[in-house]
């Protein structure tokens, strides 16, 4: 029997890479050695009713192999970091304990950093406060506040972008309930990487101009099959609800955001699908770069041939050891 801490496997790298594809494919090549079960490190799977534009398992899929942390809010909600180790935890251990193998599968890097690393216990959050910071951006705009931010917390300030009003808003909600900087809170962390024994894989695309290239195209080809499948119809239900707005993580979510504006700000069909694209171009670029900063991972290159029979292999040894 394996003795010491249990095993955590993580599968992450850019969004296009083939990571779920790649998943489902070691649960197969493992199904008669170890059970695998799947939970998602996406932040917008899980939303229910957002399912073509986050490439969300289907039912099919999801009958043959355990998905978890799929379906679990509405639009409406909120999800934050916390959450998602509180979740994930909660789930490795259910999984743990019925003698099957966690598999977490995903592109959200700040769950992903949240889990090994640690996330400090920040305080809860203030529907009243976020309120005011909400209509204040309204008034004045995203930009503005981050300059407040700036002057607040300049190291919070130095990872935040000017335009992402959920990590903004989150920074400047904990100032005004604590008074303290949340960059000091986040400097009082623990994360559960001393829990587990951890393979974490990264599925990479290959390096060089061709191969962004390449990446840039499958994106594209990706893109398009969403829109074919009836992502524009997903989005404008979404909008026809009457009760989300571009003040919602759900509908801040790389897609969903740049087609929105079709409907609430009569954008012209091509234009936001063209934005959409670029977007989820910046997403890919910016998980790479959060890649590359990370250590310890077992980088996995995306073209390669005989990936889940190599990678099993990896988990099994890893699950026996």
């Amino acid at each position: 029997m394996p003795q010491g801490p249990p095993l955590l496997v993580v599968l992450t790298g850019p969004t296009g890479t083939g990571k779920s594809a790649l998943a489902l494919q070691l649960a197969a090549s493992l199904q008669d050695t170890l059970a695998l079960e799947i939970i998602s490190v996406d932040s917008a799977q899980v939303y229910r009713g957002m399912d073509i534009g986050t490439a969300k398992p289907d039912a099919a899929q999801r009958a043959r192999l355990p998905h978890h942390l799929i379906d679990i809010r509405d639009p409406a909600e909120s999800y934050s970091a916390g959450e998602f180790v509180r979740d994930a935890l909660e789930t490795v251990h259910e999984i743990h304990r019925r003698g099957h193998q966690p598999l977490l599968v995903g592109g959200t890097m700040l769950y992903l950093h949240a889990l090994y690393h640690g996330l400090a216990a920040l305080p809860m959050a203030d529907a009243a406060v976020r309120r005011q910071i909400d209509a204040l951006a309204l008034q004045h705009g995203w930009p503005a506040l981050h300059a407040e931010l700036a002057r607040i917390d300049a190291r919070a300030a130095a990872r935040i972008a000017p335009t992402d009003g959920q990590r903004i808003q989150r920074a400047l909600e904990v100032w005004r309930i604590t008074g303290v900087p949340i960059s000091e809170w986040q400097q009082r962390t623990q994360g559960a990487r001393e829990r587990y024994r951890w393979l974490r894989f990264a599925l990479l695309p290959e390096e060089g101009p061709a191969a962004r290239a390449a990446l840039r195209a499958r994106l594209a080809a990706r893109f398009s099959g969403m829109l074919e499948a009836g992502l524009l119809r997903e989005v404008e239900r979404l909008y026809a609800r009457g009760d989300l707005t571009e003040q919602h993580a759900s509908v801040r979510a790389v897609g969903y955001r740049q087609l929105w504006r079709i409907f609430s700000a009569g954008a012209a069909p091509a234009e936001a699908e063209q934005a959409a694209l670029t977007a989820t171009a910046q997403l890919a670029r910016r998980q790479l770069t959060w890649l590359r900063r990370e250590a310890e991972l077992i980088r996995l290159n995306a073209a390669g041939v005989g990936l889940a029979e190599a990678v099993g292999r990896q988990i099994l040894a890893a699950a026996r050891a």
